[in-house]
């Protein structure tokens, strides 16, 4: 059932086919704004790196709408990870040893993955539309500050992306970034941010 206005189902199909033409987008997030594009398209994360001035080496956090659709990019979740993601009340990015179906270019160079379950009834809209994970990058040159509300956005992130997603851009109560953990290969959870 689509739960969204109809401005955010226009938003959406807008966003849709810039994500699906490969292009990017700057969007509301469950946490900050961010810089999007379609996670399997090698093309567009590297218009996402071209536009931050961020070093290739660094990974991005990825976006997708269920943990079912995660299981599709990491394999198999241990039951411990499967219980905190159904309990958490505030947004959790949790690093995976390894990445499945997904471009090197989105993943750290040891081969892990950064994913967060997103909240958000858009993202979730976008992601269930778009099929796949969508980047999501704080939207600020690397090396700046995240900015916490759309007008702290720099203007040459807004210039070059191929569409800013219309929404909640006059709200000015700060966000702040995900929670993240990671998890190794044995199932060792250790807090990276809180």
């Amino acid at each position: 059932m689509n739960e969204l206005s109809d401005i955010q189902n226009q938003a959406l199909a807008l966003a849709l086919a810039v994500l699906e033409d490969g292009g990017t987008i700057l969007y509301p997030t469950d946490t900050v704004w961010g810089i999007g594009c379609n996670a399997t398209n090698k093309e567009a994360v590297l218009k996402v790196f071209t536009l931050k001035e961020r070093d290739a080496t660094k990974s991005f956090i990825l976006l997708v709408a269920s943990i079912e659709m995660l299981a599709l990019y990491v394999g198999t979740i241990p039951v411990e990870v499967r219980e905190l993601l159904a309990s958490t009340t505030e947004p959790l990015t949790i690093i995976y040893p390894k990445a499945e179906r997904i471009p090197l270019a989105v993943c750290h160079s040891d081969g892990s993955v950064a994913i967060r379950v997103t909240t958000d009834p858009f993202c979730k809209a976008l992601i269930t539309s778009l099929g796949v994970p969508l980047v999501s990058t704080s939207a600020n040159l690397s090396g700046a500050p995240t900015p916490t509300t759309f007008g702290a956005i720099d203007p040459r992130i807004v210039a070059g992306v191929e569409y800013v997603v219309p929404l909640r851009q006059e709200e000015c109560t700060s966000s702040k970034p995900s929670r993240i953990i990671s998890i190794d290969v044995e199932g060792n959870i250790t807090v990276v941010r809180e």
